[in-house]
């Protein structure tokens, strides 16, 4: 049995862009390790009453992500500690407390401790414009590689997240509404996970989000065809390790470690 760790921000980003390898690598024996570096204290709310619900969200966020973990097969959820940061501009990201204020030596540091106890032999995090740009996304990315790059002996694979441009401006075409990010060149993806068996595991993690569900966001307008299209592939740029022993790799358990 190995070990699969990801790192992401907030609760809820663990559930679309890599609930399915976590599912997976769950299926298959592996050990499922989450760090999420915030409580998501900064969040939108949705399906409850704000007034009474935003001193308490990061309390209400935790035991949604709780809910989420138990869908997607997580043996063990850990917080790193840090405040929501925000968006870059809103009074979130000049806390102090908050993770993009947090020297990188520090955060490391955390997240190094976890590492060499798991010793996971595959990492996954977001690559380094952090998918959509977040502050926090950015920041779990530098601190995942020099976490990574600071332990001494074997190192884990390190995988990023990715959604190629390629896919991107498919959906554009076909009319379908999608994120406005830049994406990566898809010659650059390395791996690409078949989940489309897992797609309704992965919603039903997403929907125990509940304050984060907007009922008239793209998710709840999608048609089902649609998600399973969308959602059904798990796509990842290999950043540390290699190389690949086939293009592209359809497990992130297929290399060794560094």
């Amino acid at each position: 049995m190995s070990t699969l760790l990801l790192v992401h921000a907030h609760p809820d980003d663990e559930c679309i862009t890599t609930g399915g390898v976590m599912l997976r690598a769950h299926l298959d024996g592996h050990r499922v390790v989450l760090v999420t570096a915030t409580a998501g204290e900064e969040g939108e709310i949705h399906n409850m009453d704000e007034a009474a619900v935003r001193p308490r969200l990061a309390e209400v966020r935790a035991e949604e992500l709780r809910r989420a973990c138990e869908i997607l097969g997580v043996d063990r959820q850990v917080f790193l500690g840090y405040r929501d940061s925000g968006m870059a501009g809103t009074p979130g990201n000049a806390d102090p407390r908050c993770f993009h204020a947090a020297p990188l030596a520090e955060a490391a540091d955390r997240l190094a401790a976890i590492l060499r106890g798991e010793r996971p032999a595959v990492v996954v995090t977001y690559t380094a414009d952090g998918t959509y740009g977040h502050p926090d996304h950015v920041k779990a990315h530098h601190v995942t590689l020099a976490a990574v790059d600071g332990l001494d002996g074997e190192r884990p694979r390190v995988y990023l997240h990715a959604v190629p441009r390629g896919l991107l401006e498919a959906a554009r075409m076909a009319g379908i509404e999608v994120p406005d990010i830049p994406g990566v060149p898809d010659e650059e993806i390395t791996t690409e996970v078949d989940v489309s068996d897992l797609v309704d595991r992965k919603l039903a993690a997403l929907t125990a989000h509940r304050s984060q569900m907007d009922p008239s966001g793209a998710f709840a307008s999608m048609g089902e065809d649609v998600l399973r299209v969308a959602f059904g592939v798990e796509r990842f740029v290999l950043a540390r390790g290699g190389p690949p022993a086939e293009r592209p790799e359809r497990s992130l358990f297929a290399g060794g470690r560094v």
